[in-house]
């Protein structure tokens, strides 16, 4: 099982490191001074490559759960 934990938290560590990513992503368009309208589409495009690190971070962790529940 310990294959299991490790690859869980690799692949946890993959999702936050896309959390990351689209933090520094909405940041940097901010401090870009775009227009109101522009910051929303800028935003809008980001959503859902937030969601999907979101996802990502979530399936390891449970992955290091199932690991270590079962080992």
């Amino acid at each position: 099982m310990d294959i299991l934990i490790w690859t869980g938290a690799f692949i946890s560590l993959l999702g936050l490191v896309g959390l990351l990513w689209c933090i520094y992503k909405v940041w940097q368009a901010r401090k870009s001074g775009l227009s109101d309208e522009a910051l929303r589409d800028a935003v809008r495009k980001i959503v859902p490559l937030n969601t999907g690190a979101l996802f990502v971070s979530v399936i390891g962790l449970m992955m290091v759960i199932v690991g270590i529940m079962l080992g």
